[in-house]
């Protein structure tokens, strides 16, 4: 662990360094990983630590995380950045694992912002967890499956992390204003409602809030030793946010709920509106613009199968201009959504799918349709029967592609808006060709 030198004195530390939880009790958040019982709480108290990845948005406690399991370990514990360190680094402290391994100690390697190493540093780490010479605790706010080597990945256990709710994060200030680490030892009058107002600012984001507080802390009025926090004082500290969302704070999640129903409901004027409303607010484009593709697939689908098209393309010119250029790209996406025709046909399909699925995990895969890459596959009939559409006369077999338990099942059900009366029509010729054929036989 990092020790202060002689210089870098606890109370010239930002706030949220200094009140880093260092105890599971003095944790905050991620009750479905560290609440009673929980599995995660369960392999900290024991000691039982595997190699895992810290998957969650900024200020939600990784890093923090990692440090509580610092301290409560039997193991040798290193600190490793990924912004810092190269292969060079890597391999030195593969090298004083491997020795401790010999020895017969444990390591742990903390390695934050993991997403940051390329492939050949990751790989560097790879034979090393293979063999049990560290367990590797990683932290990112990337996607694993998209920014971490998929042997590595495979080799860890990932952890979601979620943003913090608005009562952790009051909660977590008002600790701020009582703990010696804190404000314990100044009397600060700051009423309820600021802190709801800095909590909503926050938006999840544990080090975001405490950042927030001691900012109108350090502005408000000092008589002596009380300091006295205003409401003008945070308005100004937390600046568009807390002007743009109402009263009670609700945070972007209504907001993308206003956006998503608006385009729904073909009403473009309100779409743009609450788009307006999100990315003045400060909200991340690319946020907002993947719910415009999500929506595209929801509440389009093929209704308009270019709305798809115009939703990617939408995110990826917010991830190539940033704001404030892009807002004009994903003010096309939007309305172009709201004016689309809707079909939510892909949605109903894949839920009554899914609940097939769950319901009968066991189906096995008709032979018919299965693959034969061995000679006793073929022995047992994989495949038997197969016809490669592409060489009939209709480009279509009469092969049962559903296990018999749902044979007959049908998900997709198109409907007559926009270009799916295409697919419609295409369907109904498809499911007349069977039954004629079926009646054949």
């Amino acid at each position: 662990m990092e020790q202060l030198s002689f210089f870098d004195r606890e109370e010239e530390q930002p706030l949220a360094s200094r009140l880093r939880p260092r105890t599971l009790e003095e944790y905050v958040g991620q009750t479905h990983l560290l609440g009673p019982g929980k599995v995660l709480r369960r392999l900290i108290e024991s000691d039982r630590i595997s190699s895992m990845i810290f998957w969650g948005p900024p200020g939600v406690g990784k890093t923090t995380l990692a440090r509580v399991i610092a301290n409560c370990t039997q193991a040798s514990f290193i600190d490793f950045s990924a912004v810092t360190s190269g292969i060079k680094e890597i391999r030195s402290v593969m090298q004083q694992a491997e020795n401790n391994r010999r020895f017969g100690a444990r390591t742990i390697v903390f390695v934050d912002e993991i997403h940051r190493f390329n492939k050949a540093q990751q790989d560097a780490f790879l034979p090393f967890v293979e063999k049990g010479s560290i367990i590797l605790i990683g932290a990112t706010t990337e996607n694993p499956s998209f920014e971490i080597n998929g042997a590595l990945l495979s080799r860890c256990k990932v952890f979601v992390l979620q943003p913090l709710g608005r009562e952790d994060l009051v909660g977590l200030l008002k600790r701020a204003l009582t703990d010696e680490r804190g404000f314990g030892r100044q009397t600060v009058v700051i009423g309820d409602d600021m802190l709801e107002a800095i909590a909503g600012f926050a938006n999840g984001d544990a080090r975001a809030a405490l950042s927030t507080l001691e900012m109108v802390v350090l502005n408000g009025g000092l008589d002596g030793d009380k300091v006295t926090v205003t409401k003008e004082t945070v308005e100004q500290c937390t600046s568009k946010k807390s002007l743009l969302y109402d009263k009670k704070g609700e945070e972007h999640y209504n907001l993308i709920s206003a956006l998503h129903k608006s385009m729904r409901n073909s009403d473009p004027d309100a779409a743009v509106y609450w788009l307006a409303r999100m990315l003045e607010a400060g909200e991340d484009p690319l946020y907002v613009a993947r719910r415009v593709i999500r929506f595209a697939s929801e509440d389009v689908g093929l209704a308009d199968p270019r709305a798809m098209e115009i939703a990617v393309a939408a995110y990826q010119a917010c991830h190539f201009l940033g704001m404030p250029e892009c807002v004009l790209s994903i003010t096309e996406a939007v309305v172009y959504m709201s004016l689309a025709p809707k079909s939510n046909a892909m949605d109903v399909a894949y839920g009554e799918a899914k609940a097939d699925a769950l319901n009968q995990l066991a189906e096995p895969v008709p032979l018919v349709i299965r693959n034969a890459v061995t000679g006793l596959m073929k022995e047992l009939d994989y495949g038997k029967g197969y016809q490669y559409a592409h060489d009939l006369e209709d480009r279509i077999a009469d092969m049962q592609c559903l296990p018999d338990s749902l044979a007959g099942r049908e998900y997709y059900r198109p409907t007559e808006q926009g270009v799916e009366g295409r697919f419609k029509t295409r369907l109904e010729q498809i499911k007349e060709w069977r039954r004629m054929h079926r009646r054949e036989e």
